[in-house]
């Protein structure tokens, strides 16, 4: 067995008096009651219940007509198709971004509709999403996912600055 560290009487003593005015920590930890669990998880279910509302919207056999130009660019027929140009010249500048690196399909569906959730209640009209490049697997579903929704009012590959080809720049429609 190894030895402790041992302090001499004169150490001792002027730790002792150097913390001799000392009173110990109140605990930081707080144990909710039921009632408070309850009123916590109903807080959080509105949320909830958006998430799933939004990734209803997502479906992998639906294939939405996308052109198959090199970026992927969508516009929603009752928008402009001048702001799908703004977006590829980089006029609209992302205020949320969404990395979706290392997430498997479904969790990425979900970050998606959290994601323009998010983005209706915050008020933000552009958005980045980071979909990487990989294997081609989420930088293929992402544009077509973002295209069932009926809230994307549009997207295009975004600018070098906010990731090139491997993000997208979207617009959501923000409801009143």
């Amino acid at each position: 067995m190894k030895k402790k560290f041992i302090l001499s009487e004169d150490d001792r003593l002027l730790f002792r008096q150097a913390v001799s005015g000392a009173q110990p920590l109140m605990k930081n930890r707080v144990r909710l009651s039921k009632r408070q669990h309850a009123s916590s998880a109903s807080l959080s279910r509105p949320l909830i219940q958006d998430q799933v509302t939004t990734t209803f919207y997502f479906s992998d056999e639906f294939q939405p007509l996308l052109q198959e130009e090199s970026p992927p660019s969508y516009i929603r027929p009752d928008v402009n198709p001048y702001e799908v140009k703004k977006l590829r010249r980089g006029d609209y500048t992302p205020e949320l971004f969404l990395d979706l690196h290392g997430l498997r399909q479904t969790a990425a569906k979900q970050a998606l509709g959290a994601l323009i959730v998010a983005c209706q209640r915050a008020r933000v009209y552009c958005a980045g999403v980071m979909h990487g490049h990989g294997k081609h697997i989420l930088k293929q579903k992402t544009p077509l996912w973002l295209a069932q929704h009926p809230d994307v009012k549009g997207f295009h590959q975004a600018p070098k600055e906010f990731g090139g080809c491997a993000a997208l720049l979207i617009l959501v429609e923000l409801v009143s």
